[in-house]
């Protein structure tokens, strides 16, 4: 069976705030996802204010991929869907470069063990749930589950590799 997938580019609004830490004096969070990409330059700042400031940071893409249809499925049935955002530093600068949006929330949680600097989630725009959900009618299948059978040992508890008793020891 051929893998469908399907992209979509939007926009992502971070905050940079000021935090009184004595290793780091600021920090960053997605803000917001934009359902469409503005004119805007990437890293324009769309606010500041004493403590915070708030970047357009650029477009990034949203691929959706037939085989995690259910994964986008369990997003959208929860109250408020999400979207992850991941960030990384440049060459270990400061500057940031956006490096995965996506709406898979398996995906979104193993971007918190990649090692990347900033990930953070937002909530799904309307317009992009519709479109999501409209992916998962299209292409969802539902897969049976199987569990794996055990081998099952003999009172002794002694199996060879290939499953058949341990004969070495006498147990038969």
């Amino acid at each position: 069976m051929a893998m469908t997938e399907s992209s979509r580019q939007v926009g992502v609004v971070l905050r940079r705030r000021s935090i009184d830490n004595p290793w780091i004096d600021h920090m960053w969070s997605p803000v917001m996802i934009l359902d469409e990409v503005p004119a805007t330059a990437p890293w324009t700042v769309l606010s500041a204010e004493a403590d915070a400031t708030i970047y357009y940071a650029g477009a990034a893409s949203i691929d959706l991929f037939s085989s995690d249809t259910a994964n986008y499925r369990d997003n959208l049935a929860d109250d408020e869907p999400r979207i992850w955002v991941a960030l990384r530093r440049q060459d270990g600068g400061s500057e940031l470069e956006l490096t995965k949006v996506t709406a898979d929330p398996t995906e979104g949680e193993a971007m918190f063990e990649s090692g990347c600097d900033v990930i953070g989630t937002v909530p799904m725009p309307p317009d992009i749930a519709s479109w999501i959900a409209a992916f998962v009618d299209e292409f969802h299948v539902e897969r049976a589950f199987h569990k794996r059978q055990r081998d099952r040992a003999d009172g002794n508890g002694q199996r060879m590799p290939d499953g058949s008793p341990d004969e070495r020891r006498g147990r038969i």
